[in-house]
């Protein structure tokens, strides 16, 4: 029995891939396990493939088809001469990755970051709605908060979000203030929870009152209603959102493959 297949025996069991699944699928499985443990560090350099290699007992090949299909993924980048490192949402070039509005003229990095205005944080029981998007159960603590997201001073998004209580223990209103970076990159280094992916569903809306007003509405409008499950590795969720967006002055622009 050759070291690669007796990885791939080994692998699927340590890396929840099922034994005829390619190697470098379990060579990425065990990567993944690396990353969800904080072995390596959102914008932190991984071991080159040559040392990944020899830690696996692979070719570099395979190693270097697993770096590729997670960079694909996002959650590594490549950078010539440098090296490959843990993707992270505090980078300019990506902390607008799941935020798919875009304005008339531009886009989201020419208008400078987003002023945010935080409504109110608090922690409360999740409803059955809640709780079954982010896998609670009925009544667990989750936080939940609300605020305004301005471009170029105008309002833009106004925003309701629920995050589980046990993961996001001692987040307030107060820090999320403080800060001025991408809310995920303050989850990847206050509370270690990196985004990775995300769903969406949209619709047309009408404001209620307050929702027009937190807006600055100068006149009915239509919003579109964004709601966003966003995961952390092996898809377990973490966030659930819904965002009322003006599409007076912006677009929802994503791009299908």
């Amino acid at each position: 029995m050759t070291s690669e297949t007796s990885l791939a025996s080994s692998a699927s069991s340590v890396g929840n891939a099922p034994a005829f699944s390619p190697l470098y699928q379990q060579i990425k499985g065990l990567v993944l396990q690396s990353l969800q443990s904080g072995e390596w560090k959102p914008g932190e350099t991984i071991p080159s493939e040559f040392e990944l290699a020899a830690r696996y007992k692979v070719s570099q090949g395979t190693v270097r088809k697993a770096i590729d299909e997670l960079a694909q993924d996002h959650l590594l980048i490549r950078r010539q001469g440098k090296g490959t490192f843990v993707a992270t949402h505090a980078e300019q070039q990506v902390q607008y990755r799941f935020l798919k509005l875009k304005p008339d003229h531009g886009d989201l990095n020419s208008q400078g970051p987003a002023q945010r205005l935080i409504i109110d944080c608090k922690r409360t029981r999740a409803n059955s709605e809640v709780a079954k998007a982010l896998r609670l159960r009925g009544g667990e603590a989750v936080l939940q908060l609300r605020r305004v997201l301005s471009f170029d001073g105008l309002p833009t998004i106004l925003e309701e979000i629920w995050l589980p209580g046990g993961p996001f223990k001692g987040l307030t209103a107060e820090r999320l203030s403080a800060d001025q970076g991408p809310m995920y990159a303050l989850f990847e280094t206050e509370f270690g929870i990196r985004m990775v992916r995300a769903q969406e569903r949209l619709r047309a809306v009408n404001p209620s009152d307050e929702e027009a007003q937190l807006l600055q509405l100068k006149s009915p409008m239509p919003l579109l209603s964004v709601e966003r499950l966003a995961f952390t590795y092996h898809d377990t969720p973490m966030e659930w959102r819904r965002g009322l967006y003006r599409t007076d002055t912006h677009y929802y622009d994503n791009e299908l493959n």
